[in-house]
């Protein structure tokens, strides 16, 4: 019991540090990385070569991740300036005279797509001024697209979270894609319902089931076809794609009740075209596209690789970290290269067509420093943590905890809990991407123990980790900044938490489902 509350401190540590102090994540990460690593030298025997070796792992890891943060932020705010964003935004606007069907489209696809292009709060930031000049409540503005985008956040931005799940489990992705996909595009039906059922309860749903259904199954297949064909990285993307052309031709045939139409809204601007705003994420489709199914393209842009190798060590207790090499990081190939490239075609492209100005280069470089900064200096303590507990044996102490709870004919039930835990690390680190970090390897080992689909535990662990993404007080911030709720976010953190705490318990009912189907079908 000792070695399993000492695990747990740094975990409590961060909760009581972000709830109760009101600490941002990097400042509470820094203090857990101390009073984990104080932890794991005088209990749990890890000696300072240790610490070193598994910091070591941590920055390399945070390069990975963080060259496609910076990358991607690069892309959007080039495209945002272009006026891109906007224009696509009116585009969806303008499809449908429904009032519901316009929220379904705005606070749903539309932010699921703009997840598969930058994430980082930016759906959120992007859409709830949008809902609002339509005539939505401040409340339901932000709260509309924090839930609808939740579910996309996994394979959204370039899949950087799926891949920190790889990196801290050392599972291959390809064996974590289907549970994984199935759960989340399920959730996506749940997401999108939900946000029909915040302008109007069940009746709302009711009346636009057809819509639902045919929207987020097509989104929902098309991210586990990306995923399950080796192309995660592009799952977010696409789903978001297919969405908003599904979109596009449900409103052609739907007609709105008429207690449900919305009142128009006058834009006398200008505005690019369609075609001309979507261009950077169609240009980035085919570069990923050739780099992944081109062979000869492949491996000349994966020839130049950044890694490190690292030697074995063990604690004074026998816990023994075998050598390995870290991710490697192929400097032209990285998914993070291909969206600067994507970056760098598209401001050509727009400065071609006269929709900069004087400055810009500054302007988006000033953006995206804002943007990724904060994430940048909290990620790296919080990877470090994750992989110092990994390496001093304290998450498989964790584990041994949780095993304990879920031995015997209790087992079948763990992947009930496993979505509840990483939404619990999505919501205390802002983040699914530090969710999977922090809780990935604890899941792994608590599935081993306890003799369940390790595989299945870990999808479940993303996907709530995705779904608690919904109660980041830090997108909650950003929202309620957009629609002047600043300093009043109690509404939509109510709004959201309950609606999160359903959807995770939902989701935890649709693991157990899948394990009980495997276990009767001889899978596991």
């Amino acid at each position: 019991m000792t070695e399993f509350l000492l695990a747990a401190t740094p975990i409590a540590t961060i909760l009581f540090l972000m709830i109760k102090a009101n600490w941002g994540a990097a400042r509470a990460g820094a203090a857990a990385w101390f009073v984990t690593a104080l932890i794991a030298v005088f209990y749990f025997g890890a000696p300072t070569d240790m610490l070193i070796i598994a910091q070591a792992k941590g920055v390399m890891l945070a390069l990975y991740i963080l060259y496609i943060v910076w990358a991607a932020l690069i892309l959007y705010f080039a495209a945002d300036e272009a006026g891109a964003i906007k224009t696509i935004g009116r585009a969806i606007r303008s499809l449908t005279d429904d009032r519901p069907l316009q929220l379904l489209i705005l606070g749903y696809v539309f932010a699921s797509f703009l997840q598969g292009v930058a994430g980082f709060g930016v759906p959120i930031a992007v859409v709830a001024p949008l809902l609002l000049g339509m005539g939505f409540s401040p409340v339901l503005a932000v709260a509309a697209p924090m839930i609808g985008h939740s579910w996309s956040v996994l394979f959204g931005n370039m899949a950087t979270s799926f891949e920190a799940l790889i990196g801290v489990t050392g599972i291959p992705g390809t064996e974590l894609t289907h549970d994984a996909a199935i759960l989340l595009g399920l959730s996506g039906m749940m997401c999108g319902a939900a946000v029909l059922w915040l302008d109007g309860g069940f009746r709302t749903i009711r009346r636009r089931i057809v819509p639902l259904v045919l929207i987020s199954g097509t989104m929902g297949i098309a991210q586990y076809v990306m995923a399950n064909y080796g192309v995660w990285t592009l799952g977010g993307l696409t789903a978001g794609i297919a969405g908003l052309a599904m979109s596009i031709l449900v409103t052609r045939f739907w007609k709105p009740h008429p207690d449900d139409i919305a009142e128009q809204v006058e834009d006398d601007h200008q505005h690019m075209p369609l075609l001309e705003a979507l261009t950077p994420y169609l240009v980035f489709i085919v570069l990923v596209g050739c780099a992944t199914f081109i062979p000869a393209v492949e491996a000349f842009l994966g020839h130049i690789r950044f890694t490190l190798n690292f030697p074995a060590t063990s604690t004074s207790l026998g816990w023994l970290i075998n050598p390995e090499s870290a991710k490697a990081i192929a400097i032209f190939g990285h998914p993070g290269a291909l969206l600067l490239y994507t970056s760098a075609i598209s401001f050509a492209f727009f400065k071609m067509r006269g929709h900069y100005d004087d400055g810009i280069g500054k302007r988006i470089w000033q953006r995206t420093l804002k943007s990724g900064l904060p994430t940048s200096i909290g990620m790296v303590p919080v990877i470090g943590l994750a992989i110092i507990m990994d390496h001093a044996g304290m998450t498989y102490a964790l584990a041994e905890g949780g095993a304990a709870l879920f031995s015997g004919a209790f087992s079948v039930a763990y992947p009930v809990i496993s979505p509840a835990i990483g939404a619990l690390g999505a919501f205390m680190t802002g983040s699914t991407n530090n969710s999977n970090v922090v809780f990935g390897m604890f899941q792994r080992h608590t599935a081993e123990l306890a003799g369940i689909s390790t595989s299945l535990v870990l999808a479940a662990q993303a996907a709530g980790a995705s779904l608690g993404s919904m109660l980041a007080p830090s997108k909650i911030l950003v929202g309620c900044s957009t629609v002047g709720l600043s300093g009043k976010e109690g509404p939509v953190l109510s709004v959201v938490l309950k609606t999160g705490v359903i959807l995770t318990l939902l989701c935890g009912v649709m693991a157990l489902g899948m394990l009980l189907i495997s276990m009767h079908s001889g899978g596991i």
